[in-house]
């Protein structure tokens, strides 16, 4: 067998090396990555500061009382809504719905009204109905001294003119305490199910 002219052979040798940059390409670039962790080591929403439980009581657009202590044992979806919005508020409580429709099984999902001012018993059932939440989710009305305290204990800004209100949901664990934070362009129906199964998961 005869012997490669050295100048044919440095080209096979530089074709060689040229196809397996390509095969090391290919790899790095079309290879399987490994997913994100999740934030707060498994959530997909925002970890809220450790804090004590903030307890409320006020009442549903049936005028039944709903306190939080008596929630206790079971996860529950906190958000802050107006019975007028026309985009957050819609829009948070139709992810809320998903969530709980992937889930299989119902949750406590409370809307704390922002709007005092404007929101009636009459309103609130009206918005529960126009989303399909009838049922599924209690929207809680009251004075504004005492929204106040309610809004204040979890950082919300309430609907005021020039101001619009914090769009966020929050989840609290079995001893009501808040521990997860969806601000509503974070928020999906997948990422609340999720947290919801870890929060259902968890013991004590």
């Amino acid at each position: 067998m005869g012997v490669l002219h050295p100048r044919l052979r440095l080209t096979l040798m530089a074709l060689s090396l040229l196809a397996l940059v390509a095969i090391l390409v290919f790899v790095l670039v079309w290879s399987p990555k490994p997913a994100a962790p999740a934030a707060g080591g498994g959530f997909a929403g925002s970890i809220r500061p450790a804090g004590p439980p903030q307890d409320f009581t006020l009442r549903d657009e049936e005028g039944r009382t709903v306190a939080l202590t008596a929630l206790r044992g079971t996860p529950v979806v906190l958000s802050f809504m107006y019975t007028t919005c026309q985009d957050d508020c819609p829009t948070m409580t139709q992810q809320i719905r998903g969530a709980l429709d992937g889930l299989g099984r119902d949750v406590p999902a409370l809307a704390v009204s922002v709007d005092p001012a404007n929101d009636t018993p009459r309103r609130a059932q009206r918005f529960l109905t126009r989303q399909r939440m009838t049922g599924r989710m209690r929207f809680l009305l009251g004075d504004e001294a005492t929204l106040q305290r309610v809004w204040r204990a979890y950082g919300v800004q309430p609907q005021e003119r020039g101001l619009e209100h914090s769009a966020s949901v929050l989840l609290l664990d079995r001893r009501g305490v808040a521990r997860v934070s969806f601000p509503i362009g974070q928020l999906t129906p997948e990422g609340l199910e999720h947290d919801l199964r870890i929060l259902l998961a968890e013991r004590g």
